[in-house]
């Protein structure tokens, strides 16, 4: 089976970024799938092009990936983002109008545009289309602030609708989300919830080098790591480490970039914070050394009723990392740490709150450690990779045997 993936923000292991889609790919290759990509040539965390090695056509453990040329700005605002949207939808489409002999097409959201391209290719190459559900845009942006135009939201919810009743399957990566799809016509969802892929931790690595290069020897690292935007609430991490400005052997390390990067780190100066680090984002293949140089690790968003439904990878890494989290997300997510025993819940929103689990933690590293542990063999049973790759190879081995997948089924697997 060929399966062609439209997925502008993709990222390889030697790339900065979510790299789920790069690993099922490569398992699904593993087992003898053929798979395409398409993706930008402008990285979506750093905003910066790619150098021409990472854009050319490239074959990665099996997995053949297209670079299309994409609007270079996204990092500027939202306007320029939507452009950046749009250009990668009008080129994608061309690009894989080329792709000869697929069998299916993979769109995912967001970004949402993307998904028009994928049902469009679906539809002229006469192929299956699966249509996945990363967040649930645009509810989210609708409700960080981001999408205000009366409508701009009406032709969006409008897009989402139609693609979820287009799709011949739609998947979701977190349990969160059935009901909302369900909730927009879609009868048949099917979960692929986030994970980890546990071989690329080692719990008992120690991050020496990154310690020494940050200068973190001797120091609770208290650590932070992925995308510095809006909904990420930083500003409420950078509260806690004020908070904890009387205890200079824990020191925080946001790892990353984003568009709200410099704004934090101008913040962190107004308020002379020490105890902060600011780290350059790093590729997949590297960040099992960085989370191994930290003792504790935070996984926050704004306090928003949307984000309660929500599966962050972040989570899933740590916990393979051996890590503890301290959580400052409500909802599903908290239940998975809950139900693990890995961690302590923060409420959202809150810096003292985060302050004091953080120093809950500090105060006692056995139950600490032991958490991590707890956390590492919770995901070893419940959200290895490979075992959620077995999961979707019986989804898109059904889907092909059904030729154009089953949509009207009444049956869900969520």
């Amino acid at each position: 089976m060929h399966i062609l993936i439209i997925h502008q923000t993709f990222a390889s292991l030697d790339e900065p970024g979510g790299t789920r889609h790069y690993e099922f790919a490569r398992m699904l290759s593993a087992r003898g799938y053929q798979v395409t990509v398409i993706a930008s040539r402008v990285s979506y965390i750093t905003g910066t092009p790619l150098s021409p090695t990472s854009f050319a056509l490239r074959e990665r453990q099996g997995v053949r990936v297209l670079r299309a040329t994409v609007y270079g700005a996204h990092h500027k605002s939202f306007f320029h983002r939507v452009l950046a949207f749009f250009s990668f939808m009008f080129s994608s489409f061309w690009m894989g109008l080329r792709v000869k002999n697929v069998d299916l097409v993979w769109g995912t959201s967001p970004p949402i545009l993307q998904g028009l391209t994928a049902w469009a290719l679906a539809k002229v190459k006469r192929v299956p289309f699966l249509f996945e559900v990363r967040d649930l845009w645009p509810q989210f942006a609708i409700a960080v602030g981001v999408l205000k135009n009366p409508f701009l939201i009406f032709l969006s919810e409008q897009l989402e609708r139609f693609l979820y009743r287009g799709a011949d399957r739609v998947i979701v990566n977190s349990p969160g989300f059935i009901e909302h799809v369900k909730s927009r016509g879609v009868r048949l969802v099917e979960l692929i919830p986030n994970g980890a892929d546990p071989s690329m931790f080692n719990p008992e690595a120690d991050g020496a080098e990154f310690g020494r290069v940050h200068h973190l020897d001797g120091k609770f690292v208290v650590m932070y790591a992925g995308a510095h935007g809006l909904s990420n609430d930083l500003g409420i991490v950078l509260e806690a480490a004020s908070l904890l400005a009387n205890k200079p052997d824990i020191q925080i390390v946001l790892v990353g970039d984003g568009k709200e990067k410099s704004a934090l780190q101008r913040r962190a100066a107004e308020l002379n914070l020490r105890n902060v680090t600011f780290a350059q984002p790093v590729p997949k293949n590297e960040i099992a050394n960085v989370l191994a140089a930290s003792n504790v690790c935070i996984a926050i968003l704004k306090p928003l009723e949307e984000y309660k439904h929500t599966y962050p990878n972040k989570v899933f890494d740590y916990m393979a990392a051996g890590r503890p989290v301290v959580l400052a997300i409500d909802g599903v997510i908290r239940e998975v740490v809950e139900a693990a025993n890995c961690g302590y819940f923060a409420e959202p929103g809150d810096a003292p709150a985060l302050a004091n689990v953080i120093s809950r933690l500090t105060e006692d590293k056995i139950k600490a450690h032991e958490m991590g542990m707890n956390g590492r063999k919770y995901l070893e049973k419940n959200f290895d990779r490979e075992k959620i790759a077995g999961q979707l190879v019986s989804l898109l081995e059904e889907m092909s045997a059904n030729g154009k997948g089953n949509n009207n089924n009444e049956r869900d697997s969520g």
